[in-house]
């Protein structure tokens, strides 16, 4: 006769029982998205230099430049900054600078402070919830991560990666915009930015199903 299992063997039987199905909150996902390259498709923990690839493709992804394009409209329409003038040179000089900001929070926060605080800089899709859920997980994920261990954390990385890149935006921007005010004003839009993006990678997938731009993975991998 076959010996019985051992005590400890039951308890992890147990404890793996006792965890959330991945397939109920996977990404669907089979490969890193072009307009999304920070949705994560395995579970995984990224090391340094994946961190740094991914500061590398979100910085010049589709929702980079589309997000920048769109931002720089705005402004013009705004004439904010208004030391950039009108025209074409005007909207350039915009686009230019949204572009420069997102850059410089996407190096601060998905590498350099979440490579030091170790935080998982991805954002993880789940296709269990609601659209109100959707969009409480979605806030939530701008100040909750994480960690490289696979517990929920603070999101320091993400949280504070934004207002650095505001205070070094002080350094090219115009004069009259440079004032504590306009900082933490445009630090206040960034965040309810993210907040807006997050809501559109937890659709991402399936919108990306819909239009069948991309194969899509059996099941999931990928648990928030």
């Amino acid at each position: 006769m076959p010996d019985a299992p051992s005590a400890s063997a039951q308890q992890q039987a147990q404890a793996d029982a006792s965890k959330p199905s991945d397939k109920s909150q996977s990404g669907g996902l089979s490969g890193s998205s072009l307009l999304f390259p920070n949705i994560a498709t395995q579970s995984g923990s990224l090391t340094p230099g994946q961190k740094f690839e991914l500061f590398a493709l979100n910085s010049i992804s589709l929702s980079a430049f589309i997000g920048s394009a769109a931002s720089a409209g705005i402004n013009q329409a705004l004439d904010s900054p208004d030391g950039y003038g009108q025209g074409g040179e005007g909207y350039g000089k915009r686009f230019g600078a949204a572009m420069a900001r997102n850059a410089s929070s996407q190096f601060f926060g998905t590498f350099l402070l979440a490579s030091a605080l170790r935080e998982d800089p991805r954002f993880f899709v789940r296709d269990d919830l609601n659209f109100g859920g959707s969009i409480k997980y979605s806030i939530q994920r701008v100040f909750i991560t994480r960690s490289d261990s696979g517990n929920d954390v603070v999101n320091w990385s993400g949280l504070i990666a934004p207002l650095m890149s505001e205070g070094l935006a002080n350094v090219y921007y115009p004069d009259n915009y440079r004032t504590v005010g306009n900082t933490f004003s445009r630090y206040g839009y960034d965040l309810a930015w993210i907040a807006g993006a997050n809501l559109l990678r937890q659709y991402w997938p399936k919108i990306n199903k819909k239009l069948k731009l991309a194969p899509q993975s059996s099941s999931g991998s990928a648990k928030p």
